[in-house]
């Protein structure tokens, strides 16, 4: 080991003392700020990729919709022969009465094809209870807040009452209220998906809304590695010319919500950073002061022969050591943080009263978390840059001095 490097180890970690006042006011700094900004690009990442996996999860990376399809077989042949689409399903959205002993509930309904749902939307991976497998044409799906406000469960029977049927009602003529068997629960664990959603297939959809064969969109599934942009291109140059369906991307689908988030996200990232750059700047005004104090010691070190940049990098390489400690602590510990933090944020939430207004403003019942290797990497080289310019800083003061000038400092 150079003696430059034991040297500023040495001054860090004297012995006989565990570690010096500096080194533990410099390591929590990096430390804290660290752990903030791995707990904040988490959390605010973790919404993004949450609304993003919601929004593929229910609709797939790409939905065609802007009018009625009369022939979704045929938007569909077109759409398959797409290089990268994977699937395609057709689709229909609606909203009914629902009731079930005499509780009311007014939820949106979706049609869709059970021959293809699941390879564009895995509505089995979210079912708390049935099968997918059961939902034929006399069976719907409920979302967990829909069942319970209604107190259905498993097997339980429905009766369903649809605009079609008012608007009959409203022509002298009679049209029976459809009565469905519940054949699965899910929960997506997003507040407005799991309040007011039921599923049934898309044959019982076009009934209830007089829809003939025709369905509202066409949801779609490509590769993994594929361009969802330049697909959504292809899907639109090869839809008929005036059919007045447009192809969009999950991203645009979504695109208010993750704009908000990623000003937001940015925002708070800006603001944490700060800690930081004050930590640098301790940093720096207490190595300075190490300088100051160690003039004599610099002097002697150029008096037996040190040239003034191994004399610097016993400066410099403590401000390193800092930043490598400080931020291998913030890391880990930010790490295990946002490995629990849906249970820390509802204890803090619930303490304070916020938690159903923080479900409000986001819909997620779970707080997400997301962080992925280059977000970490960032982290860590801004850290440890930080820390190691404000070594420089001292490490230049050190090497302007002249050894026969600093041996005489008082």
């Amino acid at each position: 080991m150079p003696w430059y490097l034991y040297l500023a180890f040495k001054q860090l970690f004297p012995s006989g003392r565990w570690m010096t006042f500096f080194t533990c006011i410099s390591t929590l700094g990096v430390f804290l700020g660290v752990w903030m900004l791995i707990i904040i690009i988490g959390v605010m990442s973790g919404f993004g990729f949450k609304y993003g996996r919601m929004i593929i999860d229910t609709g797939g990376e790409i939905q065609v919709r802007g009018a009625f399809i009369e022939n979704p077989e045929r938007i569909q042949e077109i759409i398959n022969k797409v290089p990268g689409v994977v699937a395609s399903t057709p689709t229909a959205e609606g909203i009914v009465m629902i009731e079930h002993q005499g509780r009311p509930g007014y939820p949106g309904i979706v049609g869709v094809a059970p021959e293809s749902v699941e390879k564009v939307i895995p509505i089995s991976k979210y079912l708390r209870e049935g099968s997918m497998a059961d939902l034929d044409d006399d069976a719907v799906v409920l979302s967990a807040g829909l069942a319970a406000s209604i107190s259905a469960r498993v097997g339980s029977k429905v009766t369903v009452v649809s605009p079609l049927t008012l608007e009959r009602l409203s022509q002298d003529a009679y049209m029976m209220p459809t009565e469905l068997t519940v054949a699965g629960v899910y929960e997506f664990g997003h507040q407005q998906l799991d309040k007011s959603v039921a599923i049934v297939t898309l044959r019982r959809m076009q009934d209830l809304y007089g829809l003939g064969e025709g369905a509202y969109g066409v949801n779609v599934r490509i590769a993994p590695d594929a361009d969802v942009d330049a697909i959504a291109g292809e899907i639109n140059a090869s839809l008929p010319p005036g059919s007045r369906m447009r192809a969009r991307t999950w991203m645009q689908s979504g695109e208010a919500f993750l704009f908000a988030l990623k000003i937001e996200r940015l925002m708070i990232i800006l603001i944490v950073s700060m800690v930081v750059f004050v930590v640098a700047f301790l940093v720096t005004a207490m190595l300075l002061v190490a300088v100051a104090h160690k003039t004599r010691e610099i002097g002697l070190y150029g008096a037996l022969g040190a040239s003034p940049w191994q004399s610097a990098m016993c400066f410099c390489f403590q401000g390193v050591i800092v930043g490598v400690i400080g931020t291998a602590l913030g890391v880990s510990i930010g790490l295990l943080t946002l490995a629990n933090i849906d249970p820390i944020a509802r204890l803090i939430a619930r303490l304070t009263g916020n938690w159903d207004l923080l479900v409000e403003i986001y819909e997620f019942t779970k707080v997400p978390a997301h962080i992925t290797g280059a977000d970490i990497a960032i982290i860590c080289a801004f850290a440890i840059g930080m820390s190691t310019l404000a070594g420089l800083v001292a490490a230049w003061r050190a090497a302007k001095l002249k050894p026969v000038e600093a041996m005489r400092s008082e």
